[in-house]
């Protein structure tokens, strides 16, 4: 009976000793992360903290009544020849309306740039696509030729065009910074971009000018005009911009 006691006094020790060497080990795993080179710690970082800035709200495209664009004194309103001369529009260039719609910027434009220029008619939605063939076709128009965009690309030919406008359009942009950042890469040297739109938010279908110069700048672009003689109602603005 006496030696039991003896072997427990003689192996107290070595328990001890594990002990505190398995202690010591934990605390050494605990510190690895701290220890760990930056670029590896910052893989480490939850998911939800690296994700990108949530898209704003944008409004929903029109897909409404479409001869609603037609009214007689819109050109009037909206000063499109002057539009179209700070665009650089003229005979022999290739312009993209996008957020064609009803065509009505598009039948204007081909008149501007004559049978040796080319207009192209881009929209998302399959009615206007349609819209803007069939009116071609009746006004016998045959320099527009109509393209079904995307929400972040506007499908257009590489280094093909010479001037854009989005006309009350890029308010309903899903993905503005992508789209013209796609847009860019079909833009001919010196290319002019304007948008023409209203200060507002997306429930009142605008947005407020400072936001899209934020988002053309972000997209690769430098405004090089800004005017707000459009309309005339110190609400609406035309912004006019280079590719940068």
């Amino acid at each position: 009976m006496v030696m039991p006691l003896q072997t427990k006094r003689t192996n107290a020790p070595k328990r001890s000793a594990i002990i505190a060497g398995l202690l010591a080990l934990s605390s050494w795993f605990a510190l690895l992360p701290a220890l760990a080179p930056q670029h590896l710690r910052a893989q480490q970082t939850p998911a939800a903290e690296t994700q990108a800035t949530p898209q704003r709200k944008t409004s929903t495209p029109y897909t409404g009544d479409l001869s609603r664009f037609e009214y007689a004194d819109r050109d009037k309103k909206l000063q499109v020849e002057r539009v179209m001369d700070l665009l650089g529009i003229a005979p022999g260039k290739s312009v993209a309306d996008i957020g064609a719609g009803s065509g009505w910027f598009s039948v204007r434009a081909a008149r501007r740039v004559k049978s040796n220029g080319l207009v192209y008619a881009v929209d998302i939605n399959p009615e206007a696509v349609t819209y803007i063939e069939q009116r071609a076709k009746r006004e016998s128009i045959g320099n527009i030729e109509v393209i079904t965009g995307k929400p972040d690309d506007p499908m257009l030919p590489s280094h093909s065009v010479d001037a854009v406008l989005l006309l009350k359009t890029y308010h309903e942009v899903a993905q503005p910074v992508a789209l013209m950042k796609r847009l860019r890469e079909s833009l001919r040297p010196g290319a002019r971009v304007g948008i023409i739109d209203r200060n507002g938010t997306p429930e009142d279908h605008g947005v407020n000018r400072d936001i899209v110069l934020r988002e053309m700048g972000e997209a690769g672009f430098t405004p090089i005009g800004k005017y707000d003689f459009v309309k005339g109602d110190n609400e609406d603005y035309f912004l006019v911009f280079n590719a940068r």
